[in-house]
């Protein structure tokens, strides 16, 4: 094949991974290398009439020997498939990033041949990008389980961001549909992950005093090689930090899962979120609405809508568990184990606790405000610096942001409301969705939440 017709197949393979994100990572240009990284800005991928997307996206390959039954890479599916090599991934985000296309690139791959065998081939790619063209962007891998330790080590002093996904919610989901992966195999790189960075963050505050001088571990004396390709050897970074040397995932790691492919409830698929950001420091999880690929007993038949608006509601969730301090079980419970699809979470949980509503915005502590809906960090924030100098009314709360058509069911200012309200659940439930229908229908039917691809243009007016 020839590259673009490698490029076609594998950047419309890369769909299915979510990664719209900022990269968290801010590094300057230096002298002598190209590119730099911004905490703001990496999205899906760029159009092919040049609009600036600014994430090169990819699979290394959608050859896999994995049969997992909700992929269209499964090695039981009969599609055109293709493989870059390491120098043609370099060549390609050096180029694209050359015309100003992008600023990064995200990287996933099938298994070719096994993980370890896979996982060498992108590390070739990237320590290309790394050291011989000197790229300073952005870079997203994703690891396979199964990829040896020392490996993921050597990635993750390349790469800004590791993603290991979970793939489903649920070990019993896990072992029905992904038969070539487990539970185990997952969390192990995962936790390996998490004790590297802050094994890494720990060191680097205690150079405080004079630095210590490291040899380069990708010196071409210090080579080895694990099943027949070579690369770096191992070693312990714990101990041997440098302020001179790259941070190690300074992005952190994320994880991605399916939702809809199997039954698990809203309720437990918020719970294993929660559990990915308290036990394993998730930079953020991810959830990507199955779409039906695959004819197979275990799954939805293909042609089924998929779950965008529930997608849409989970995120909303994870946000208040990130942000505004809620917890899982505050907002889902085994009696109540899925979101109301018309109200977002955080309306939903205002109208199940009206007891602790109207919130008097002039005495309201911070993290009361947080709980208020209309009202979000930012805007909450505004509210306590200004009513030190200022006295505050609705007028004022509009130009700070606080979104008065949700907020103005829950607050109070100076002891009056903005309209005489009766405080019950039916009649502002009515009201709330009335206001949110419109937006909830373009959601599910799809209309503004269609990720771009490398080479289409959607409702593209010329």
């Amino acid at each position: 094949m020839t590259l673009e017709e490698k490029l076609v197949i594998l950047s419309d393979a890369a769909k299915y991974d979510a990664s719209c994100t900022s990269s968290g990572v801010n590094r300057k240009g230096e002298s002598g290398k190209l590119g730099n990284a911004s905490a703001c800005g990496i999205c899906h991928s760029f159009a092919a009439d040049g609009r600036c997307i600014s994430l090169l996206k990819i699979l290394y390959t959608n050859e896999c020997v994995f049969d997992c039954r909700y992929c269209i890479n499964r090695a039981s599916n009969d599609i055109p498939r293709a493989a870059f090599t390491p120098e043609e991934v370099a060549q390609l985000t050096i180029e694209f990033y050359r015309r100003n296309y992008i600023e990064g690139l995200f990287l996933s791959s099938g298994v070719l041949k096994n993980p370890v065998y896979t996982m060498e081939q992108i590390y070739y790619a990237i320590r290309l990008l790394r050291h011989q063209y000197h790229f300073n962007g952005y870079i997203h891998i994703k690891v396979i389980p199964g990829t040896p330790q020392e490996l993921i080590t050597e990635l993750g002093y390349l790469a800004d961001r590791i993603s290991v996904n979970m793939e489903l919610p649920t070990g019993e989901s896990l072992k029905k549909l992904c038969p070539h992966k487990s539970t185990a195999s997952i969390l192990k790189p995962m936790r390996s992950i998490q004790e590297q960075i802050h094994a890494d963050r720990f060191g680097r505050r205690l150079l405080a005093g004079p630095q210590q001088q490291l040899a380069d571990p990708f010196a071409p004396d210090k080579l080895l090689s694990v099943s027949g390709r070579k690369h770096s050897e191992k070693t312990d970074r714990a101990l041997t930090v440098s302020s001179s040397r790259p941070a190690f995932v300074p992005a952190g790691q994320s994880t991605q899962m399916i939702i809809g492919a199997t039954a698990e409830t809203d309720y437990q698929i918020l719970t294993a979120a929660e559990t990915m950001y308290h036990h394993y420091d998730m930079k953020r999880v991810f959830f990507s609405a199955y779409i039906g690929i695959n004819e197979d007993s275990e799954l939805p038949e293909p042609g089924q809508k998929p779950p965008l608006l529930r997608e849409h509601r989970l995120y909303q969730a994870d946000w208040l568990l990130r942000f505004y301090g809620f917890q899982a079980k505050e907002l889902l419970s085994a009696g109540k184990p899925n979101f109301n699809i018309f109200l977002d979470p955080k309306c939903d949980w205002a109208l199940r606790n009206l007891k602790l509503f109207p919130v008097e915005i002039t005495t309201a502590d911070y993290y009361l405000l947080l709980r208020v809906p209309g009202i979000g960090v930012r805007s909450a924030k505004r509210i306590i610096a200004a009513r030190k100098d200022c006295h505050l009314d609705f007028h004022t709360l509009k130009r700070m942001g606080v979104v008065l058509k949700r907020a103005h069911y829950f607050i109070t200012c100076k002891g009056k409301m903005m309209y005489p309200v009766r405080i019950d659940q039916d009649s502002i439930t009515r009201s709330l969705i009335n206001n949110e229908h419109e937006q909830n229908w373009e959601i599910a039917q799809d209309l503004n939440y269609q990720q771009m691809s490398l080479f289409h243009d959607y409702k593209l007016k010329r």
